[in-house]
Protein backbone atom coordinates (compact mmCIF):
# COMPACT_ATOMS: atom_id res chain seq x y z
CA UNK A 1 0.00 0.00 0.00
CA UNK A 2 2.32 2.73 -1.21
CA UNK A 3 1.43 6.13 -1.78
CA UNK A 4 3.45 8.21 -3.74
CA UNK A 5 4.26 12.06 -2.26
CA UNK A 6 5.72 11.43 0.44
CA UNK A 7 4.37 10.93 4.02
CA UNK A 8 4.58 7.41 6.10
CA UNK A 9 4.58 4.49 3.60
CA UNK A 10 2.23 1.66 4.46
CA UNK A 11 4.53 -1.48 3.13
CA UNK A 12 6.57 -4.71 4.14
CA UNK A 13 3.27 -4.65 6.84
CA UNK A 14 2.43 -8.37 7.85
CA UNK A 15 -0.22 -9.20 4.83
CA UNK A 16 -3.90 -10.25 5.29
CA UNK A 17 -3.46 -14.03 5.96
CA UNK A 18 -5.77 -17.24 4.91
CA UNK A 19 -8.48 -15.26 4.29
CA UNK A 20 -10.96 -15.31 1.19
CA UNK A 21 -10.16 -12.68 -1.54
CA UNK A 22 -13.54 -10.47 -1.14
CA UNK A 23 -12.65 -10.21 2.27
CA UNK A 24 -12.08 -6.77 3.17
CA UNK A 25 -11.36 -6.83 7.04
CA UNK A 26 -10.88 -9.65 9.21
CA UNK A 27 -11.43 -9.30 13.08
CA UNK A 28 -9.84 -12.37 14.88
CA UNK A 29 -9.37 -13.39 18.84
CA UNK A 30 -9.86 -9.63 19.90
CA UNK A 31 -10.14 -8.88 23.64
CA UNK A 32 -10.26 -5.10 25.06
CA UNK A 33 -9.35 -4.72 29.32
CA UNK A 34 -9.68 -1.54 30.98
CA UNK A 35 -7.76 -0.39 33.77
CA UNK A 36 -10.27 0.56 36.53
CA UNK A 37 -8.56 1.66 40.01
CA UNK A 38 -6.87 -2.04 41.27
CA UNK A 39 -9.39 -3.82 39.05
CA UNK A 40 -9.35 -4.93 35.41
CA UNK A 41 -12.83 -3.82 33.43
CA UNK A 42 -13.76 -6.70 30.30
CA UNK A 43 -14.98 -4.91 27.53
CA UNK A 44 -14.97 -7.99 25.50
CA UNK A 45 -12.83 -10.93 24.60
CA UNK A 46 -12.87 -13.01 21.69
CA UNK A 47 -14.25 -10.88 18.85
CA UNK A 48 -14.25 -12.48 15.50
CA UNK A 49 -15.78 -12.00 12.29
CA UNK A 50 -15.09 -11.10 8.74
CA UNK A 51 -16.57 -8.30 6.58
CA UNK A 52 -16.63 -8.70 3.17
CA UNK A 53 -15.68 -6.00 0.15
CA UNK A 54 -19.32 -4.09 -0.31
CA UNK A 55 -21.13 -4.71 2.61
CA UNK A 56 -23.20 -2.51 4.84
CA UNK A 57 -22.78 -4.12 8.65
CA UNK A 58 -24.63 -2.75 11.50
CA UNK A 59 -23.16 -3.02 15.00
CA UNK A 60 -25.72 -2.62 17.54
CA UNK A 61 -25.76 -3.50 21.43
CA UNK A 62 -26.66 -1.22 24.78
CA UNK A 63 -24.70 1.75 25.88
CA UNK A 64 -21.70 0.79 27.21
CA UNK A 65 -21.32 -3.08 25.36
CA UNK A 66 -17.78 -1.87 23.30
CA UNK A 67 -19.74 -0.81 20.09
CA UNK A 68 -17.03 2.16 20.08
CA UNK A 69 -14.24 0.91 21.41
CA UNK A 70 -14.46 -1.48 18.49
CA UNK A 71 -14.91 1.18 15.94
CA UNK A 72 -11.83 2.86 17.16
CA UNK A 73 -9.48 -0.32 17.55
CA UNK A 74 -10.26 -1.03 14.05
CA UNK A 75 -9.44 2.07 12.77
CA UNK A 76 -6.22 1.98 14.60
CA UNK A 77 -7.63 4.55 16.92
CA UNK A 78 -7.05 2.22 20.00
CA UNK A 79 -5.37 -0.51 20.34
CA UNK A 80 -6.59 -3.94 21.35
CA UNK A 81 -5.70 -6.04 24.76
CA UNK A 82 -5.65 -9.20 22.76
CA UNK A 83 -6.34 -10.38 19.07
CA UNK A 84 -5.85 -9.43 15.11
CA UNK A 85 -7.30 -6.86 13.38
CA UNK A 86 -6.43 -7.39 9.51
CA UNK A 87 -7.43 -4.58 6.69
CA UNK A 88 -6.63 -5.99 3.20
CA UNK A 89 -3.12 -5.74 3.51
CA UNK A 90 -2.46 -4.71 6.48
CA UNK A 91 -2.39 -6.28 10.41
CA UNK A 92 -3.70 -3.24 11.18
CA UNK A 93 -2.69 -4.10 15.55
CA UNK A 94 0.70 -4.44 14.13
CA UNK A 95 0.99 -0.53 12.98
CA UNK A 96 3.47 2.23 14.18
CA UNK A 97 1.55 5.14 15.33
CA UNK A 98 2.96 6.95 12.03
CA UNK A 99 1.63 4.15 9.84
CA UNK A 100 -1.73 4.05 11.69
CA UNK A 101 -1.99 7.92 10.93
CA UNK A 102 -1.46 7.34 7.25
CA UNK A 103 -3.65 4.65 7.16
CA UNK A 104 -7.18 6.35 8.33
CA UNK A 105 -5.57 9.08 6.07
CA UNK A 106 -5.67 6.74 3.13
CA UNK A 107 -7.46 3.70 3.77
CA UNK A 108 -10.68 4.54 6.58
CA UNK A 109 -12.66 6.95 6.50
CA UNK A 110 -13.89 7.81 10.34
CA UNK A 111 -17.66 9.56 10.70
CA UNK A 112 -18.46 10.14 14.62
CA UNK A 113 -21.82 10.72 16.47
CA UNK A 114 -20.43 14.29 16.96
CA UNK A 115 -18.85 16.44 13.88
CA UNK A 116 -15.83 17.80 15.06
CA UNK A 117 -15.58 20.34 12.55
CA UNK A 118 -13.07 22.86 13.12
CA UNK A 119 -14.91 26.06 13.80
CA UNK A 120 -12.72 28.99 12.73
CA UNK A 121 -12.69 26.95 9.22
CA UNK A 122 -15.42 27.06 6.77
CA UNK A 123 -16.89 23.81 4.85
CA UNK A 124 -14.81 23.92 2.37
CA UNK A 125 -11.81 24.14 4.40
CA UNK A 126 -12.99 21.24 6.36
CA UNK A 127 -13.39 18.58 3.89
CA UNK A 128 -10.26 19.68 2.02
CA UNK A 129 -8.65 18.86 6.03
CA UNK A 130 -7.30 15.34 4.98
CA UNK A 131 -5.98 16.15 1.83
CA UNK A 132 -4.05 19.00 3.82
CA UNK A 133 -2.43 17.06 6.40
CA UNK A 134 -1.06 14.65 3.30
CA UNK A 135 0.57 17.59 2.50
CA UNK A 136 -1.13 18.97 -0.75
CA UNK A 137 -1.55 22.50 -0.98
CA UNK A 138 -4.99 24.30 -0.76
CA UNK A 139 -5.06 24.91 -4.46
CA UNK A 140 -5.01 20.95 -5.12
CA UNK A 141 -7.27 20.07 -2.42
CA UNK A 142 -9.98 22.63 -2.41
CA UNK A 143 -11.26 21.08 -6.37
CA UNK A 144 -11.76 17.93 -4.43
CA UNK A 145 -13.28 19.72 -1.55
CA UNK A 146 -16.29 21.25 -4.19
CA UNK A 147 -16.72 18.23 -5.69
CA UNK A 148 -17.51 16.11 -1.98
CA UNK A 149 -20.00 19.12 -1.06
CA UNK A 150 -21.13 18.71 -4.04
CA UNK A 151 -22.07 15.12 -3.48
CA UNK A 152 -23.31 15.57 0.30
CA UNK A 153 -25.23 18.55 -1.83
CA UNK A 154 -24.05 21.31 0.18
CA UNK A 155 -21.88 23.58 -2.78
CA UNK A 156 -23.61 26.16 -1.98
CA UNK A 157 -22.96 26.31 1.81
CA UNK A 158 -18.90 25.61 1.19
CA UNK A 159 -18.17 29.41 2.31
CA UNK A 160 -19.76 28.61 5.78
CA UNK A 161 -18.36 27.88 9.17
CA UNK A 162 -19.33 25.21 11.05
CA UNK A 163 -21.75 27.24 13.61
CA UNK A 164 -23.28 28.17 10.68
CA UNK A 165 -24.71 25.11 9.52
CA UNK A 166 -27.47 23.32 10.76
CA UNK A 167 -26.80 19.81 12.60
CA UNK A 168 -27.82 18.09 9.66
CA UNK A 169 -25.61 19.93 7.20
CA UNK A 170 -22.73 19.59 9.73
CA UNK A 171 -22.92 15.60 10.09
CA UNK A 172 -22.39 15.59 5.91
CA UNK A 173 -19.93 17.66 6.31
CA UNK A 174 -17.89 15.54 7.91
CA UNK A 175 -18.87 12.66 5.95
CA UNK A 176 -17.66 14.35 2.85
CA UNK A 177 -14.68 15.18 5.03
CA UNK A 178 -13.90 11.02 5.60
CA UNK A 179 -14.21 10.26 2.02
CA UNK A 180 -12.15 12.70 0.42
CA UNK A 181 -9.52 10.79 0.47
CA UNK A 182 -10.96 8.07 -1.18
CA UNK A 183 -10.78 5.13 1.53
CA UNK A 184 -12.62 1.98 0.85
CA UNK A 185 -13.61 1.51 4.47
CA UNK A 186 -16.31 3.38 6.25
CA UNK A 187 -16.89 3.28 9.94
CA UNK A 188 -19.75 5.34 11.14
CA UNK A 189 -20.04 5.68 15.28
CA UNK A 190 -23.65 6.66 15.62
CA UNK A 191 -23.91 9.48 12.97
CA UNK A 192 -27.23 10.10 13.41
CA UNK A 193 -27.39 10.06 17.12
CA UNK A 194 -27.70 13.64 17.47
CA UNK A 195 -30.34 14.29 14.87
CA UNK A 196 -33.90 14.72 14.94
CA UNK A 197 -35.59 11.68 13.55
CA UNK A 198 -35.87 13.57 9.87
CA UNK A 199 -32.87 14.67 9.59
CA UNK A 200 -31.36 11.69 10.88
CA UNK A 201 -33.22 9.79 8.00
CA UNK A 202 -31.92 12.14 5.50
CA UNK A 203 -28.46 11.53 6.96
CA UNK A 204 -28.56 7.69 6.68
CA UNK A 205 -30.63 7.88 3.48
CA UNK A 206 -26.76 10.19 2.33
CA UNK A 207 -24.78 7.06 3.37
CA UNK A 208 -26.29 4.46 2.26
CA UNK A 209 -26.27 6.15 -1.65
CA UNK A 210 -22.79 6.72 -1.04
CA UNK A 211 -21.89 3.41 0.09
CA UNK A 212 -23.44 2.22 -2.74
CA UNK A 213 -21.75 4.53 -5.26
CA UNK A 214 -18.51 4.23 -4.45
CA UNK A 215 -18.02 0.75 -3.67
CA UNK A 216 -17.23 1.24 0.47
CA UNK A 217 -17.07 -1.27 2.51
CA UNK A 218 -19.06 0.07 5.92
CA UNK A 219 -19.48 -0.79 9.49
CA UNK A 220 -22.01 1.50 11.15
CA UNK A 221 -22.36 1.28 14.81
CA UNK A 222 -26.09 2.48 15.77
CA UNK A 223 -28.58 2.38 18.26
CA UNK A 224 -31.54 2.60 15.49
CA UNK A 225 -32.49 -0.90 15.30
CA UNK A 226 -34.65 0.47 12.25
CA UNK A 227 -31.27 1.66 10.23
CA UNK A 228 -29.40 -1.39 10.92
CA UNK A 229 -32.51 -3.25 9.66
CA UNK A 230 -31.53 -1.77 6.33
CA UNK A 231 -28.06 -2.99 6.38
CA UNK A 232 -26.34 -6.39 5.10
CA UNK A 233 -25.41 -7.86 8.11
CA UNK A 234 -26.05 -6.80 11.77
CA UNK A 235 -23.47 -7.68 14.80
CA UNK A 236 -24.49 -7.82 18.48
CA UNK A 237 -22.17 -6.56 20.86
CA UNK A 238 -23.48 -8.25 24.17
CA UNK A 239 -22.12 -9.09 27.51
CA UNK A 240 -18.63 -9.32 25.65
CA UNK A 241 -19.72 -11.41 23.15
CA UNK A 242 -20.47 -10.74 19.37
CA UNK A 243 -23.21 -12.39 17.89
CA UNK A 244 -24.59 -11.92 14.23
CA UNK A 245 -28.41 -11.87 13.76
CA UNK A 246 -31.05 -11.09 10.93
CA UNK A 247 -31.70 -7.72 9.75
CA UNK A 248 -35.29 -8.85 9.03
CA UNK A 249 -35.65 -10.16 13.00
CA UNK A 250 -35.02 -5.97 14.14
CA UNK A 251 -38.06 -3.85 14.07
CA UNK A 252 -38.77 -2.05 10.93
Amino acid sequence: MDRSGGGVHLTNVVELESSQPNTLLRVQGLKKVFRSGESDLLLFENLSFEVKRGEMLAIVGESGAGKSTLLHILSALDQASDGDVYCAQLRVNLLSADQAAEFRNTQAGFVWQFHYLLPEFTAAENVAMPLLARGQSWAQAAPEAARWLLEVGLEHRAHHRSGELSGGEQQRVALARALITGPKLLLADEPTGDLDARTAEAVFDLIARLHREHQLTSLIATHNLAFARRCHRVLRLQQGRVEEISPASLPA
